[in-house]
């Protein structure tokens, strides 16, 4: 198997129409943050369909296909990342994946949230394995990327997964005044999932920033309490 075959599935569903409605969902326009990237007009279900047909294509080729110039086929280079860093037992496999991924976001190829959300949840946990994962959370929270700020946040969800708050709450912490929504909207979302599982730890945290919070991050981390705790929280802000 080789990339090729994968990137001929995908054009052979292309769909003009419909690219031109995702080109606008996903801000491609001049000066917006996914300023000319190119669809191919594709649903992430098909995406996935034709990873799964190439499930054990090796990672020189899965590479190209993140480096393509066509949105979903860097998509699928993605999902395959991810499952394949999910069905790995191999710990050089996993770290493989994982600096690839790193690299492909700092040169630019991982250029939306669709991009990082299909697969930092999941090869987040290869920090979890780490003495230390802080500095790397904390490099990627600090970065003038938009990305790779994201991407920092997303790969705490790994760690919410089993357990462990610190580092959201820390990265949460750090991006508190940025000026992005995407990465009000990720704080959020990373924040309600801790408060899905240790509610009062949310509460704490909460009552110590929500004076801080953007308006989007706070309704996004309150989404899950109770109607009238929700009413509280924003009528405090």
């Amino acid at each position: 198997m080789k990339s090729n075959d994968v990137v001929r599935d995908l054009m052979n569903l292309r769909n003009s129409t419909r690219a031109q409605e995702l080109q606008r969902f996903f801000q491609t326009g001049p000066g917006q943050y996914g300023e000319g990237d190119i669809f191919l007009g594709l649903r992430v279900p098909q995406v996935r369909v034709v990873a799964k047909s190439y499930s054990s294509l090796n990672l020189v080729e899965v590479e190209k296909l993140v480096q393509s110039e066509f949105h979903e086929i860097r998509l699928c280079g993605v999902i395959l990342l991810a499952n394949q860093f999910k069905t790995s037992h191999d710990t050089r496999t996993r770290k493989q994946i994982f600096e690839m991924y790193i690299k492909a976001t700092s040169d630019g190829y991982v250029n939306n949230w669709d991009l990082i959300d299909v697969i930092a949840p999941t090869i987040g946990a290869y920090l979890l394995g780490k003495s230390n994962p802080m500095p790397t959370l904390v490099k990627l929270a600090k970065s003038k990327s938009l990305w790779e700020r994201r991407l920092g946040v997303l790969f705490t969800f790994a760690f919410i997964r089993a357990g462990k708050y610190e580092p959201t709450m820390i990265i949460a912490k750090i991006l508190l005044n940025d000026s992005h929504e995407l990465i009000h909207k990720a704080i959020g979302w990373m924040l309600r999932e801790v408060g899905n599982r240790n509610p009062i730890l949310l509460r704490n945290f909460l009552e110590q920033n929500y004076q801080d919070m953007p308006r989007t991050a706070l309704r996004y981390a309150i989404e899950k309490l109770p109607a009238r705790e929700r009413k509280v929280w924003l009528n405090r802000k």
